[in-house]
């Protein structure tokens, strides 16, 4: 006990000398979510980050740090002020609300003391996504790089410290649009369907101690055929790895394996993952030398397979688990009006999950973003397929080509393709053990397109337990992958059809509704098509919804309306931006949704 309150202790010494000193509230007068208020800026989203590889002792160190904006090349000396991390610097919640462009660095300070229970421990220092180029230093001592927004990273900081207080540098370089780095939608001039620049830290930092041998990922892939989970711990350098299996608290399988060897664990009457039931398995994976426990960590996993099969009619349709499965959901852009990337809360992060379980969806595509690892941990214990996009980059105006199908692709220059390679590659990396998970969408729109072949192909031979959209809407290439995705505005279409992949309608809706008081902009806003009340709107999604359940008969296997919620000047969401107000009649909706879903299987 007195060991567990000595480190109590020490964790709320570090947190309240990072928030002294400093009054923080929000910044601008845009809209909120209800979330905004429950922030607490001695501890913004204190939830450990990370559900799939959990130990027990750790140090959050979100909270106010010192920040500085400076032309690039000037050294930090002085800050302006104080930002609350990990709200990234353009957001209301950072506290601050300004933007930082090309030509400067975003700068970030903080103190931190290490537990004296940590010694003889190797201190891993956490980051779980910075956009876009981050360099740190601990104690004047550079310690790391990386560059990608849109994934986790790790340095070992240990030999820069010293007893007592420690100083961590982070330096921040973003070019937003005015690079080839991947941005989804973020731009430097914000307008239509084009969002507010992200740049910095938009997630949580955090530090943990180790033993120099010590697991650093899990690798889980369910196999449904063999009934078993293969599992590899990644990192460790020598040593037994021992896996037990638990359901329910109750441990039902174990399997050993030597350091770098994939565990089978067998799980003969495996209960299987499914959006109606989704079931995790408890994982406690322990390190073991010389009959000592090295390390121990717990995880989680789920029985699942994603599939392809022909029906009756010889049309191939997605399978899961080996059953047809109509997937449904909403494109989700995953934008807040006061976080920006970022949810307020971790209950907030969960709302937009069970909103789309609420309406009767049963997946989500996540357009051309990437989550923190609870997002994803949500997907999976509230039961929700997610098709994940690669986050678009290179675009240079959209577009290559006006031919649908083969045309221009985007040239790359060898350092744009090779970032490509490295931030798609880490994100697969990063997400893969995850069972909500189960298409790859390298690319969206022709939006940065280049060598769709290439990488479909890679793609596919890299993760084969997934499905690969090479192309959502277009640029199509014949024998690219396992879908043929269309785009359609505002009603559902089917203008082409592929007999020898899986046709789905990858976007269509977009009906737009604005609602006073949960408007971005009061006097501007963009949808593309709007009506004036929630049952105009509805009327009209289940028109839309009737319709693709007839297409559903002619081929189509899956669907995704725009969208979950409005987003900054768009207002066309099922739900206003501030998540306050519905703009669809749930019951129905829900009603026509669970209709459309069940048609593939009832052939109406």
């Amino acid at each position: 006990m007195k060991k567990l309150a000595f480190f109590l202790l020490t964790v709320g010494i570090t947190l309240a000398f990072s928030a002294s000193g400093q009054s923080w509230q929000p910044a601008g007068d845009h809209i909120r979510t209800p979330w905004a208020e429950k922030v607490n800026p001695s501890s913004p989203l204190p939830e450990y980050p990370r559900p799939q590889l959990k130990r027990d002792r750790w140090i959050n160190f979100n909270g106010m740090w010192e920040y500085a904006v400076l032309p690039v090349g000037e050294r930090f000396e002085k800050a302006d002020g104080r930002i609350l991390v990990p709200f990234c610097i353009e957001s209301s919640l950072s506290g601050v609300g300004r933007t930082v462009g090309a030509g400067n660095n975003l700068w970030y300070r903080r103190n931190f003391i290490i537990p004296k229970e940590w010694k003889g421990q190797r201190v891993l220092l956490h980051f779980g996504a910075v956009d876009w180029r981050a360099d740190i230093w601990v104690n004047d001592v550079k310690t790391g790089s990386h560059t990608g927004g849109y994934t986790p990273f790790t340095i070992d900081i240990t030999d820069a410290l010293k007893g007592g207080e420690n100083t961590l540098v982070i330096k921040v370089w973003d070019g937003t649009d005015t690079g080839f780095q991947p941005r989804g939608k973020q731009v430097t001039k914000p307008s239509g369907i084009w969002y507010t620049s992200v740049t910095g830290i938009w997630q949580t930092v955090w530090m943990e101690p180790v033993p120099e041998n010590h697991i650093d990922n899990i690798r889980i892939t369910p196999d449904l055929q063999a009934n078993s989970f293969r599992i590899m711990a990644e990192g460790v350098k020598d040593g037994i790895v021992e896996i037990n299996l638990k359901a329910e608290g109750r441990t039902i399988a174990t399997a050993k394996a030597f350091a770098g060897t994939e565990a089978e664990v067998s799980v003969p009457s495996a209960r299987l993952w499914t959006p109606d039931d989704p079931f995790l398995y408890d994982l406690e994976i322990s390190l073991m030398k010389n009959g000592k426990t090295v390390d121990k960590v717990r995880s989680y996993c789920a029985m699942r397979q994603v599939g392809v099969a022909a029906d009756e009619k010889g049309i191939l349709r997605m399978t899961l688990n080996g059953q047809p499965l109509f997937m449904y959901g909403p494109l989700d852009q995953g934008w807040w009006p006061d976080g920006l990337y970022t949810a307020p809360t971790d209950e907030a992060l969960a709302f937009d999950i069970q909103k789309t379980k609420d309406w009767g969806f049963n997946m989500i595509r996540k357009h051309v973003k990437v989550e923190p690892d609870r997002w994803y941990w949500h997907c999976d214990r509230l039961g929700i397929l997610v098709w994940q996009d690669m986050p678009s980059g290179d675009l240079k105006g959209g577009w290559q080509s006006e031919h649908l199908f083969e045309g221009a692709e985007r040239t790359r220059s060898a350092a744009s393709e090779a970032n490509y390679r490295k931030e798609w590659k880490e994100i697969m990396d990063a997400f893969y053990s995850h069972p909500c998970i189960v298409v790859w969408v390298p690319f969206n729109e022709g939006w940065g397109q280049f060598k769709t072949l290439e990488i479909t192909a890679w793609t596919k031979e890299y993760d084969p337990t997934r499905l690969v959209n090479s192309a959502s809407g277009g640029n199509h290439f014949l024998t690219a992958g396992d879908i043929l995705d269309l785009h359609n505005y505002p009603e559902p279409s089917m203008y082409l059809y592929d007999s020898k992949r899986v046709n789905v309608l990858g976007e269509y809706g977009g009906i737009g509704l604005p609602v006073e008081g949960h408007l971005w902009l009061p006097d501007r806003n963009w949808g593309y098509v709007k009506f004036s009340s929630p049952r105009e709107v509805t009327d009209e999604y289940v028109k839309y919804a009737l319709q693709l359940k007839d297409l559903v008969a002619r081929g189509f296997s899956a669907a995704v309306y725009t969208q979950t919620t409005d987003v900054e000047i768009e207002v066309n969401g099922l739900m206003t931006y501030d998540r306050r107000f519905d703009k669809v009649e749930i019951p129905r909706v829900r009603e026509v949704n669970r209709q459309v879903i069940k048609s593939m299987n009832d052939g109406k």
